[in-house]
């Protein structure tokens, strides 16, 4: 069995995967950002309508947060399973063989990381933004003192 479209699902399924889903969490981030910029609190009759509207999408984000390193850490097999499958393939096989399939690996693991930091420092901006804006909603209402 010919391992080879392992390099290329490497490259273009897990690593393309995770430049996707980092455009989209940073898609949702700008489109919330600038949400909450327009957001006028005053109009806001109820908490929860206002906490449904700025916690909206919000859970893509955390998705990709959490499950970023574990798509980064299948390209890690996959590239480690092409290198094993060329070490098999020729008991001679030079340096330079083995050190690609392992950078490779190392590529897919860091590019899962990368997206998931990145996904994670910008769900935690926005979910502090959504804690500050409920609170000065409650305060300008009077009911953030239990009333």
């Amino acid at each position: 069995m010919n391992m080879e479209w392992l390099s290329g699902a490497i490259d273009y399924g897990v690593i393309g995967l995770l430049v996707v889903l980092s455009i989209v969490v940073v898609a949702i981030g700008l489109e919330r950002w600038m949400f909450y910029r327009g957001l006028d609190l005053n109009g806001i009759k109820d908490a929860k309508s206002l906490e449904l509207m700025l916690t909206r999408k919000l859970f893509v984000i955390a998705s990709v947060a959490s499950n970023a390193p574990y798509l980064g850490l299948l390209g890690t097999v996959f590239g480690i399973m092409l290198t094993f499958y060329h070490m098999g393939q020729d008991a001679n096989i030079d340096a330079s063989k083995i050190m690609t399939g392992l950078a490779l690996a190392l590529k897919a693991t860091a590019v899962g990381l990368t997206v998931a930091l990145v996904a994670v420092v910008l769900y935690n901006t926005l979910l502090r933004k959504v804690k500050v804006m409920m609170l000065e909603w409650e305060i300008a209402r009077g009911v953030a003192d239990g009333r």
